[in-house]
């Protein structure tokens, strides 16, 4: 979808011209760079109030009470709470019955000279939709990713102006804010890893559906929630910790895909290197499976996600292809072991060479990334006729001679690779980072996602035995997955 866009410079503009807005600008760290977008292009005296900053921490604590983290939410929605109130206690008399106020607040931790950390920040507003009404909040986590100080101040600056103009001005056109928000910026210089919307006046809009529009717009590469549905901060959740998870289409999630994880816990838990830490376990979908049938269907995404939270499952939504990429991506936050959940025919997929083609080192580079830093693939086992069938319906080139000794359950140890990769293949069992699952249940074998969708709309019951009973509950109660009761 083609959207007009309007430049900061014209966004700053005009809410400095729309008589009806007034309030607060509260910004710690990089300087207070989106005030200074909005008195630069003039007319700021019609939008702002007040504009303060305490850099000092013994300041900051006395104004807006102490928190663990400086650069974190809770600090961030502590300054709201507290220019809101005074903003209202100061001025809804005198102006409150034709303005609409608002308090916009950052926290960040931008590069300095001593250089070195993340280099992020919390943005938040807190605004009405007309005068004297209740007040809603957005606020959003960034990664600035430029490598100079005064670039990373640049880029802040136009996100908040974004973020101030779609709250007035697009709010009720998620797609055009969410866009908005890259306006007069590229993904290269500032991901939006997190949104979230609260208050009496926002209660129709899905966050995880506005997540989802963060990574359609490529303005992340992940997001997360958990199963109660509430976004969570990749960095808040996955930092210093060890991380397990399975990726799948879990359309529907399937008793195998619970089985799988299970086993694979089991022995992830037994890990010397992570002992007394608590693994955080998720379950991932990736933007490529969603867009199997050519584009996103937002009612599809949610039955998933909503099946998985029923178990009480955090999930995962990347748009990582590859697993080297995946477990990148972890190592923002944690050197702590990383486990792959997968079955044999995953595993397939990861040797096929085919894949890696836009590599310059090909399948060694691609496996030397995966590998390179305490990850470990718990691989789950498949019937003999399952393995041969997947063979035989997918492009691997595996000579018929290599399938004739085939054990009626093939497990990770009997998985048969292209000949020039037997010894790789074989050196990264003999250290233990391909390990077959040891626990499993053989009934569950049989279950694949795709035949109990096909189950679940053509109105065959028996779809109901592979299911989890909180997740087929679910399926009954909303008619998901083209159940028609």
């Amino acid at each position: 979808m083609k959207l007009d866009k309007l430049s900061v410079d014209r966004k700053a503009l005009l809410v400095n011209l729309d008589s009806y807005v007034f309030g607060t600008f509260a910004e710690i760290g990089a300087g207070q760079e989106v005030a200074r977008q909005f008195f630069r292009v003039g007319g700021a005296a019609g939008t702002i109030a007040k504009t303060m900053s305490a850099y000092d921490m013994t300041f900051s604590d006395e104004i807006y009470g102490k928190v663990g983290r400086y650069v974190s939410r809770d600090r961030l929605i502590s300054m709201l709470n507290h220019e809101y109130t005074l903003l209202l206690e100061r001025l809804s008399t005198k102006r409150g019955e034709d303005t609409t106020f608002f308090v916009f607040a950052d926290t960040v931790a931008a590069k300095g000279f001593k250089g070195g950390g993340e280099y992020h920040g919390w943005l938040g507003i807190r605004f009405q939709k007309e005068p004297k009404g209740p007040a809603n909040d957005i606020y959003l986590h960034v990664r600035m990713t430029d490598k100079e100080n005064v670039l990373q101040q640049q880029a802040l600056g136009i996100i908040g102006v974004n973020l101030i103009h779609g709250a007035f001005y697009y709010r009720d056109d998620p797609e055009k804010f969410i866009a908005g928000l890259l306006d007069d910026l590229t993904p290269a210089r500032i991901e939006v890893d997190m949104i979230e919307f609260s208050g009496p006046e926002m209660v129709g809009i899905d966050n995880r559906l506005m997540s989802l529009k963060l990574l359609q717009h490529n303005l992340t590469n992940a997001i997360m929630f958990a199963p109660n549905c509430k976004i969570l901060q990749p960095s808040e959740v996955l930092y210093k910790k060890p991380v397990l998870v399975e990726r799948g289409s879990f359309r529907p999630v399937t008793h195998i895909n619970i089985d799988m994880m299970n086993g694979a816990r089991a022995q992830f838990v037994q890990e010397a290197s992570i002992q007394g830490l608590e693994p955080i376990v998720l379950f991932e979908i990736t933007l490529k499976n969603l867009l199997a049938s050519g584009a996103i269907d937002d009612l599809d995404f949610l039955a998933r996600a909503d099946t998985l939270s029923a178990l009480g499952h955090n999930v995962l939504i990347s748009n990582y292809s590859e697993y080297y990429r995946l477990t990148a991506y972890f190592r923002r936050y944690t050197k702590e072991m990383i486990g792959m959940v997968m079955g044999i025919n995953t595993l397939l997929q990861i040797f096929n060479e085919d894949y890696y083609i836009d590599l310059e080192g090909g399948i060694l580079e691609a496996l030397g990334r995966l590998f390179a830093q305490r990850v470990k693939l718990y691989v789950y086992p498949m019937t003999q006729n399952a393995y041969l069938k997947y063979v035989e319906t997918t492009d691997l080139n595996l000579a018929e001679a290599q399938m004739s000794d085939l054990p009626e359950l093939v497990t990770a140890q009997e998985v048969r690779v292209l000949p020039h990769l037997k010894h790789l293949y074989a050196h990264l069992l003999s250290t233990k980072s391909i390990e077959p699952t040891e626990q499993f249940t053989d009934e569950f074998l049989k279950i694949f996602s795709r035949d109990i969708y096909s189950k679940i709309g053509a109105g065959d019951k028996s779809w109901e035995d592979a299911v989890p009973q909180a997740a087929a509950q679910i399926i009954k109660e909303r008619s998901i997955f083209g159940y028609k009761g």
